[in-house]
């Protein structure tokens, strides 16, 4: 008993190994208290409050979230943002995917197509912003420019209500290298010998997709899903900067509704409180996601 108490007794090296590793991961643990636990106590606070920066604050309870549930901005903008996660995350799950298994291909040159659907994903939000502005212009741009020489009558894109969101769902194709890049490393991953003895029993491209490709790639699946569902759900630059909200609210996001409501109305604490509400119903999906993934993800191990 003794000598098994002497060999999980901790040393001298393994304490000072401890000590050493605590203080490099100081710096990440007292930053994420700083700048992401900590604001995220204070908004919980505010959002019990009436509090305009300026003036002092003015405790007045669940005020703010039965004002938020009555708020018909509050609804249109869930609604919106629901409707573009709906419309966004297939596409940004599936269409990277497909060109990632065209990148998985032995051709010469391949490297200079990788680079080039990667590029995008790292250049400014702003910037690519602009491009498609230019892009969905209903006067001169690109796409009704293509579509008036094909004989079809030109569309408002952006500046439609009912088109504006479906465009800008489109436009999150346009950032969508990283998921490209993430795929590509999975299929790189898949063993070699699948293909082939599948192939020796006469199983075709798309036989070997289904039931080779896609129960292995499940794992990434899952997490590109998960992201592209979180981020979806926060979408703001695009929207301020090409639509404002509009037209008639129709691109209002949840986040650009925050946005307003906290530094062009200055009501922080009701802005606070719909923050609180938003983190809840993305927390959930999440749950739920995550809930889900033991019905259709597949891990190496056979779980």
């Amino acid at each position: 008993m003794h000598k098994i108490f002497q060999k999980n007794k901790i040393s001298a090296k393994e304490k000072a190994q401890m000590k050493w590793g605590y203080f490099f991961i100081a710096p990440a643990i007292i930053g994420l208290i700083c700048f992401s636990f900590g604001p995220m106590l204070f908004s919980l606070g505010v959002s019990f409050t009436k509090w305009d920066v300026i003036s002092e604050k003015q405790f007045i309870g669940l005020e703010n979230y039965i004002m938020l549930f009555k708020d018909p901005l509050f609804l249109q903008s869930l609604k919106v943002t629901l409707y573009y996660t709906l419309l966004s995350v297939p596409l940004i799950t599936c269409i990277p995917l497909l060109v990632a298994m065209l990148l998985n291909t032995k051709v010469k040159g391949i490297s200079v197509f990788r680079a080039i659907f990667y590029i995008p994903s790292i250049v400014p939000v702003v910037a690519s912003a602009a491009v498609w502005m230019y892009i969905y212009n209903p006067m001169y741009g690109l796409l009704n420019s293509i579509l008036k020489a094909l004989g079809l009558p030109a569309q408002n894109f952006i500046f439609s209500e009912t088109g504006a969101v479906p465009s800008l769902a489109v436009m999150a194709l346009w950032a969508a290298g990283n998921t490209v890049v993430i795929y590509l490393a999975g299929l790189q991953g898949v063993s070699r010998q699948l293909y082939e003895a599948a192939e020796i029993d006469g199983a075709g491209m798309v036989a070997r997709f289904v039931h080779i490709t896609i129960p292995m790639m499940t794992p990434i699946i899952f997490y590109n899903f998960v992201m592209a569902i979180i981020n979806s759900m926060q979408v703001f630059t695009q929207a301020y900067i090409m639509t404002d909200g509009g037209p008639a609210n129709a691109t209002l996001f949840y986040s650009l509704m925050v946005y307003r409501t906290a530094f062009k109305q200055s009501r922080m604490g009701y802005s606070a409180a719909m923050s609180w509400v938003f983190f809840v119903i993305i927390a959930v999906l999440t749950l739920i996601v995550f809930k889900s993934q033991k019905k259709w993800v597949i891990y190496e191990n056979g779980d």
